[in-house]
């Protein structure tokens, strides 16, 4: 990889690794609908002011919107909504395994919507990549708290997991016509926060406030980290090494989850779960290297 690859890689995997965390922090008394809306919002009214700042036009056409209102709606609305509402049945962890999936379905999709081609190495080192993931958190995939609540989060997260995939082709398109990332996700978290605003008048969901230290702190952060930060370095991977290994972080991402847990809440490491990291270790050179 490129030096501005691997810092692009790795500034995803960081800060969306952390992310899974601070989502805890938001959950409680503002329904998980809202607090996607303000954080979408919020971002966006950043990014258009980032946008003017850089001299970033924000002209597109009729159909260039149409691909960024599919990629708000599903990305930073369906995706973010449902992943609030799945923490609140399965833990992080759990989650993240479910998500790891993107791999596999951004290899589909990817084909399907921009026939790319599906490398051997791509599809082999996700494989390996997804099975040294089970190993690592295969003792929290065992403590669900009941039957139900563990079908109603993998279903929840299934559905996050794949509107996100179909989200990311849509992105991948932008990018590829030369669009500028702070434009796209501009008008994207815009159009995101505004259909799920829709939803939430239709149904009358409460737009409530935690004024709490820790939920305002935990929505500026996944504001300007987890969305602007992130999703410009995640969009910009996926234009350049395409959506199919730019997705592989998803298998990376809890390990830097796991890594705060070791500091923080004293995880302890199983032979299991060593086995499990090298495995994804292995998996990310088999994605990552060149093919021959």
């Amino acid at each position: 990889m490129s030096y501005q690859t691997s810092l692009l890689y790795l500034c995803t995997v960081a800060i969306w690794g952390s992310t899974w965390l601070v989502i805890t922090f938001q959950l409680g008394t503002v329904d998980p609908m809202i607090s996607v809306i303000y954080r979408m919002a919020l971002a966006s009214v950043l990014l258009f002011l980032l946008c003017r700042f850089l001299g970033v036009t924000l002209r597109a056409s009729r159909v260039d919107h149409f691909f960024f209102m599919i990629q708000g709606v599903l990305s930073f609305g369906v995706n973010f909504w449902f992943i609030y509402m799945s923490e609140m049945f399965l833990t992080s962890g759990i989650i993240a395994v479910i998500f790891s999936l993107i791999v596999f379905l951004n290899l589909i999709n990817g084909r399907i919507f921009l026939k790319r081609p599906i490398e051997r190495n791509t599809a082999l080192g996700g494989l390996v990549g997804l099975c040294g993931l089970y190993l690592l958190f295969s003792p929290e995939l065992s403590n669900a708290s009941t039957e139900q609540d563990a079908l109603k989060g993998f279903g929840l997260a299934f559905i996050a997991v794949f509107s996100a995939s179909l989200g990311n082709m849509s992105a991948t398109r932008s990018g590829m016509l030369g669009h500028s990332v702070w434009r796209i996700n501009a008008w994207a978290t815009l159009y995101g926060a505004a259909a799920l605003s829709i939803i939430a008048i239709l149904t009358d969901t409460a737009f409530t406030f935690d004024a709490s230290l820790e939920y305002t702190l935990s929505l500026i952060y996944l504001s300007v980290f987890g969305t602007i930060l992130a999703f410009g370095a995640y969009l910009k991977l996926m234009v350049v090494i395409g959506p199919e290994k730019a997705s592989y972080g998803a298998l990376m991402i809890p390990f830097v989850a796991i890594g705060l847990s070791t500091i923080f809440e004293d995880y302890q490491w199983t032979t299991i779960a060593a086995s499990g990291f090298l495995l994804a270790v292995l998996g990310n050179y088999l994605v990552m290297r060149k093919q021959r």
